[in-house]
């Protein structure tokens, strides 16, 4: 078993950290895979990446990891649900989200979302720091701490 001399990791990114008052929602992934712990939204009825240039209102929630699994269409330690995939979305509570290096997130401290990429992030990377058009603020999102060193930490949604 590995000592942990600094702090034990946040978690895992999609994995739901309090599942006690977490709401989440069944549905299935469109065309595009997902990344687990991404925000998400709708288009057709189904769960798609956020895209580039979409506005903060479009956020749906966030990719929740399956656990435990069944079948192929999730592996455990897979980091994206395939496109077709039944899926959960967060619609509110706490969550392990990856963060990206863009800012030191601190307890209730706002969550962006990239909607452009650049400076080595993609669209869909969440950030603790707004960098002009190219992020949104997820609205009533917040950081609930510092990222560990992979960069996970845990976010409340919509609380």
């Amino acid at each position: 078993m590995p000592a942990y001399t600094e702090r034990m990791p946040a978690g895992i990114p999609g994995d739901v950290s309090r599942k006690s008052g977490a709401h989440l929602e069944p549905n299935i992934v469109g065309a595009t895979p997902v990344r687990y712990g991404a925000p998400v939204k709708l288009v057709s009825g189904k769960v798609v990446p956020v895209g580039a240039g979409d506005t903060a209102t479009v956020v749906y929630g966030f990719l929740v990891r399956p656990y435990p699994t069944q079948g192929d269409s999730a592996a455990l330690g897979g980091g994206t649900a395939p496109a077709g995939a039944q899926c959960d979305v967060l619609r509110s509570g706490y969550m392990t989200i990856s963060m990206k290096g863009a800012g030191t997130p601190a307890k209730r401290d706002q969550v962006y979302v990239r909607v452009a990429a650049g400076g080595g992030l993609v669209v869909g990377d969440i950030v603790a720091t707004a960098d002009g058009a190219n992020t949104v603020a997820v609205p009533d999102c917040v950081f609930m701490g510092a990222a560990d060193a992979a960069g996970n930490t845990e976010i409340a949604f919509n609380i």
